[in-house]
């Protein structure tokens, strides 16, 4: 007995004004068996209730890229997105199935995830997709990823303005930095302002929603790029998580 994924049609058209075709509908589908395939082995996520897996995985991942309930339009073209810290491939790949004129760049410093990653891109034959092993820190001083990407998208876990360290220096200027969250708070988006234009960047938007199954409050916060992220930035590894701006 395989465990089946809910369609949820409906709920995808409302929230999201989109829903899946049936080619995206098997792709997620193949993902969730692939995650728990791969939980066995790797401790990928405490989420595998198929419910609980749509819900948290899936549809929060495209509700980032979807403020105020339709995609960033941009999406449509052949935009560069990276995910930081994609872990078992949230949002990255979700976004990668959605988003198929993208180029998206799903990057984590555990070599053991993108190897799995990478077993999820051939399985599901994604092309638009590709990984790299690395730190936030290091990536962000490269010169082949700094000042490259239009979209970064990150899950914090963290401080939220070590989330901002981590994206707006690889993005190109004009982009935009979306960052996942639960809980916010009103002190932190003072502490994020100062950080944020530390490193030519602006709040854009704070979104909350709440989620369709679980009625759980989320976030995400969507930073624009506006001017150049000094040299100096992001830190050295470890730093910007010990010493938040």
């Amino acid at each position: 007995m395989t465990n089946l994924l809910p369609e949820m049609a409906e709920i995808w058209q409302q929230t999201l004004n989109w829903q899946p075709t049936v080619q995206q509908q098997a792709q997620f589908q193949r993902l969730y068996e692939l995650i728990l395939k791969g939980n066995r082995q790797l401790n990928l996520t405490r989420i595998t209730d198929s419910q609980e897996f749509w819900e948290k995985h899936l549809w929060d991942s495209l509700k980032g890229i979807a403020p105020q309930g339709k995609f960033i339009p941009s999406l449509q073209e052949s935009v560069s997105v990276i995910d930081i810290g994609t872990g078992a491939g949230f949002p990255g790949v979700p976004v990668t199935i959605t988003a198929p004129n993208c180029q998206i760049t799903l990057m984590d410093s555990t070599q053991k995830k993108i190897t799995f990653i990478e077993k999820i891109l051939t399985e599901l034959a994604l092309t638009n997709a590709k990984t790299l092993v690395g730190r936030a820190e290091e990536i962000g001083q490269h010169p082949q990823h700094r000042l490259a990407y239009d979209i970064a998208l990150i899950r914090a876990v963290g401080a939220v303005s070590v989330c901002a360290e981590y994206t707006l220096p690889l993005l190109k200027q004009g982009g935009l930095a979306i960052i996942y969250r639960g809980n916010w708070t009103e002190d932190e988006t003072t502490a994020l302002q100062n950080a944020v234009k530390l490193l030519g960047g602006v709040i854009e938007s704070i979104e909350q929603f709440t989620t369709p199954l679980s009625h759980s409050i989320r976030h995400c916060v969507y930073l624009r790029k506006i001017a150049t992220t000094p040299v100096q930035f992001p830190r050295a590894i470890g730093v910007p998580s010990q010493k938040p701006l």
